[in-house]
């Protein structure tokens, strides 16, 4: 008697993935997209430079998603980096001015950080280089630098209290109820602040403003920018994005390549670099979004949900202008205010990490202390004069020490 052939096993529809890495893509977007718009913008972008650097920076790391997770078959997903269009922000806070070179100038630093990460793909002794500098000193700079724009929320309540207290309470509310959507949902109690603005204050709009364009910057290179902008910047970018965002995935029982990860952010970064873009590196917080089970039961299929990421990146980057143009539109305080809720979370795990050992805690505290003054000397922003600084106070301390 022949035995019957049992039944094909049928396959498990893709939506599950491909909805979690839609949400990936909106949650880091609106998240954290009016922090890159106040780091470009602080670095002496006008407008149309600033839109444009959003529209890179959403494609570049849409097209890093999307080549990344279809060759390794691994949820990777890149990002824009947050903590360093942060320390621009912090850069620029005395105006263009304090930016010796301008804008085009950052834009050459930006091209520096982007060949930095590639030589870091290729040279792994720049790699062990940036791993020498301690993370108590690295994480103080950037909580340092953190500072001022975490502030923006607290000192906005009393410049624009009705713009900003819908804002704050938005979060509040959602930080107990839906932490992932806490921020993306203080973004849009913001835009109903910002309609709610242009309605009654008859503010016109013009539609050429809302499609998204490239507004190419030819770079120049000058030491202030080199020193007080790239280095900074690529310290950033490694010690708080690519290296968490490898620990992240690794987490989840996913083995990222790092050679070829970097390879493709570095080209990621020198492509949208000219056209605004500061860098863009592998996901870090949001990379959890995707990889993990909640995003798909079986491991093997998770890299759909990299793919869907980058793909509605390229969606919202079609969108970056008209994102920009709220911010143009926005009262006073309410931009500055969602961008510091953004930030929180980034400031506390950075003050965590660098108080956390008792015999790093100076070096730490003069680091941050320095990062947070926003002193400038000779065109070098405080981020570099914070870690030479901590550098300095650690190696006094431990000097003699075995």
């Amino acid at each position: 008697m022949a035995e019957t052939a049992s039944p094909p096993i049928p396959r498990k529809p893709l939506s599950r993935p491909i909805i979690a890495g839609v949400v990936t893509a909106l949650v880091g977007f609106t998240s954290s997209f009016a922090v890159v718009l106040t780091g470009l913008t602080a670095v002496g972008a006008n407008h149309a430079q600033a839109a444009s650097g959003l529209l890179a920076l959403s494609l570049t790391m849409g097209v890093a998603c999307i080549v990344l997770a279809w060759r390794y078959r691994m949820p990777i997903t890149a990002a824009w980096s947050t903590p360093g269009a942060a320390l621009l922000a912090a850069s620029g806070a005395a105006g263009a001015g304090a930016i010796e070179g301008g804008w085009p100038a950052a834009v050459g630093a930006f091209l520096i950080v982007a060949g930095l990460i590639l030589l870091t793909a290729l040279v792994p002794q720049l790699g062990a280089l940036i791993a020498a500098i301690p993370p108590s000193i690295a994480q103080a700079m950037l909580a340092g630098v953190l500072l001022p724009l975490c502030l923006a929320p607290i000192t906005g309540l009393a410049k624009n209290p009705w713009g900003v207290i819908p804002v704050v309470l938005t979060w509040l509310v959602f930080a107990r109820l839906a932490p992932r959507w806490a921020v993306p949902l203080a973004f849009l109690a913001a835009t109903v602040v910002i309609v709610i603005g242009i309605a009654t204050g008859g503010a016109h709009v013009d539609p050429a403003a809302l499609l998204p364009h490239v507004e190419l910057t030819m770079p120049t290179f000058t030491v202030g920018s080199l020193v007080g902008i790239a280095l900074p910047l690529f310290i950033v970018t490694m010690a708080s994005q690519n290296v968490p965002g490898v620990a992240v995935m690794r987490s989840f029982g996913y083995e990222v390549p790092w050679r070829p990860a970097m390879l493709v952010t570095g080209l990621g970064s020198a492509l949208g670099a000219p056209a605004g873009g500061h860098a863009i590196n592998l996901a870090a917080i949001s990379a959890a979004l995707a990889a993990a089970p909640d995003a798909e039961p079986d491991p093997k299929r998770r890299w759909v949900a990299g793919v869907s990421t980058g793909v509605s990146y390229l969606v919202l980057g079609g969108c970056s202008a008209a994102f920009a143009a709220l911010v143009v539109l926005a009262p006073a305080a309410v931009i500055p205010a969602v961008a510091g809720l953004a930030l929180f979370g980034a400031f506390g795990s950075a003050v965590q990490q660098a108080i956390d050992d008792p015999g790093e805690r100076t070096p730490a505290v003069v680091t941050f202390l320095v990062a947070a003054s926003g002193m400038a000397f000779w065109g070098v922003s405080a981020a570099f004069w914070a870690l030479l600084a901590g550098l300095l106070v650690r190696g006094a301390l431990h000097l003699g020490r075995r």
